[in-house]
């Protein structure tokens, strides 16, 4: 009886692979045979991290007194430990601005007054420019509509 040809590229058609390559794993167990440790891992063996976790655990309330402690008398990194660890980090809010803006004017007309704005004190520049980039994705949005309505008027003739 022949063996089935394997579908293989040209180049590893003659390529046996070597006896004498070391074998990976155990090389005293083979799968199929009974289990080197038929009893297995004892029960209520602990690993060694949940060791660590749970005297860290034990310790915690001792450990968090201590920084605290250093943290009262002066110490700025167990101060910004402690400090990064329960406070909120700040967002940046941008403040509220009051000018002169026309909403139903054209697009150009409202970007000059923003700048105008910004040029007169009453917006920030970073506002500002979230302002135009607003108007900017306005205008795109649009002329996605304008090109909609003269598609569907297209399609309707």
């Amino acid at each position: 009886m022949t063996e089935p040809k394997t579908n293989q590229p040209e180049w590893m058609e003659n390529w046996k692979p070597d006896p004498d390559a070391p074998k990976i794993g155990n090389p005293n167990w083979c799968k199929g045979m009974p289990s080197p440790n038929p009893a297995g891992r004892p029960r209520g063996l602990k690993d060694k991290r949940t060791r660590v976790t749970e005297k860290l655990l034990e310790e915690a309330q001792k450990i968090a007194d201590v920084v605290i402690e250093k943290a009262k008398k002066g110490d700025i990194q167990a101060a910004a430990l402690i400090l990064g660890r329960t406070t909120p980090t700040l967002k940046a809010q941008a403040e509220k601005v009051n000018f002169e803006f026309d909403a139903s004017a054209p697009m150009t007309d409202q970007v000059q007054a923003v700048l105008q704005g910004i040029a007169d004190g009453e917006v920030s520049p970073d506002t500002g420019k979230q302002i135009i980039e607003a108007i900017s994705a306005l205008a795109g949005i649009k002329q996605i509509d304008e090109l909609e309505q003269r598609l569907a008027a297209l399609e309707g003739r």
